[in-house]
């Protein structure tokens, strides 16, 4: 039996990593692992502190595991740990706990196909995003590439209009379990 593959749809907001991963679930028929933050942030009327963000890791998590356990040769993931901790340094400097950091640190190190949406998507307007600007978009865009390059972590990179991103994406999923 084939050990479970990870695919994890990764990259700064509004570059469409939510339908990425919910598409790519449904193509092959998978579970999707949904961003924990986002329920949060609904459940909390908009309002986030520091000391949520131990809650919202262990959400993350909680909704990872959950699609493992129900997933048969992979799991998509709508972000991951590691983007808690990117969140986390962005709008809490020096606040994300250190068993966050670690257990991101663990979980990007068992290995899975990281597929990188880029800021040359159309900006969406939502009330949980912060950085609709050009010069914001730049800096998400190099703090999570440079998280996965620092790491030594590869991605595919998917640029383009949502049909080129889904058809790459496809494509690149393909191959990976393939492996």
């Amino acid at each position: 039996m084939n050990a479970l593959k990870r695919i994890v749809v990764f990259g700064p907001e509004s570059t469409g990593k939510t339908t990425l991963a919910r598409r790519l679930a449904q193509h092959l028929d998978e579970p999707c692992s949904e961003e924990f933050v986002r329920e949060f942030w609904d459940i909390r009327g908009g309002v986030i502190v520091a000391e949520d963000l131990g809650t919202i890791a262990l959400g993350q998590i909680a909704n990872e595991d959950r699609a493992a356990l129900a997933a048969h040769r992979a799991v998509v993931c709508d972000t991951d740990l590691l983007t808690c901790v990117l969140w986390n340094d962005v709008l809490f400097p020096e606040k994300c706990p250190a068993w966050v950091r670690e257990e991101a640190e663990v979980r990007v190190r068992t290995g899975g196909l990281f597929l990188f949406c880029d800021t040359d998507a159309a900006w969406t307007p939502d009330p949980q995003r912060c950085f609709p600007d050009e010069a914001g978009r730049a800096m998400c865009r190099r703090v999570w590439r440079e998280a996965l390059s620092t790491r030594g972590i590869s991605c595919v990179e998917l640029r383009g209009d949502w049909a080129e991103r889904e058809a790459a994406a496809i494509r690149a999923v393909a191959e990976f379990l393939k492996t």
